[in-house]
């Protein structure tokens, strides 16, 4: 997910959050940054999922068009 991010950098981070966010609010904190990634994820997955649809209705299209002038060019 992070590439070149390793073990060293990690335990970097959580050090740092510990001291800024204290023991008591870190699970606090890392809970809602694992449902808000959720929700962008599923956010993500349903635009992707529209834009395959809109691009499978261009196809469509394209292919009636196409039919349309092969019809008139014969």
């Amino acid at each position: 997910m992070f590439p070149g991010l390793g073990m060293p950098e990690l335990i970097l981070i959580l050090v740092i959050a510990l001291v800024i966010f204290g023991p008591r609010k870190l699970p606090e904190v890392g809970k809602s940054l694992g449902k808000t990634l959720n929700e962008f994820r599923r956010a993500s997955l349903s635009n992707i999922s529209e834009v395959s649809s809109a691009t499978e209705d261009v196809k469509e299209e394209i292919k009636k068009v196409t039919e349309i002038v092969q019809n008139k060019s014969s």
